[in-house]
């Protein structure tokens, strides 16, 4: 069964275009993964501190996998320094 992930993020003050640039460097590398389906970032145009990543996963195992990749890691410690709260990642699956 297929995941589907969104994870929401806020930039710190001034940190907005290069949280910007950290979630478009995941696009290919993400996409290039055997059980990823989708990826695709998005801003919010009323608060352009705040950005959405929608995707997709083969399921729950492929999204754990994706948690453990060189380039997830480094997007992780980049975020760590530039988001103003914790990400928030829900999980969710096809209804009924």
């Amino acid at each position: 069964m297929s995941l589907t992930v969104v994870a929401e993020c806020l930039a710190a003050p001034g940190r907005e275009d290069r949280l910007r640039t950290a979630l478009e460097a995941m696009i290919e590398p993400s996409l290039e993964e055997p059980g990823c389906l989708a990826y695709r970032p998005y801003a919010d145009p009323n608060r352009p501190a705040r950005m959405v990543v929608v995707e997709e996963w083969a399921g729950p195992g492929a999204l754990e996998e994706h948690f453990a990749t060189p380039h997830f890691r480094h997007v992780e410690q980049v975020l760590g320094e530039i988001l103003a709260e914790p990400m928030t990642i829900r999980r969710l699956v096809p209804a009924g």
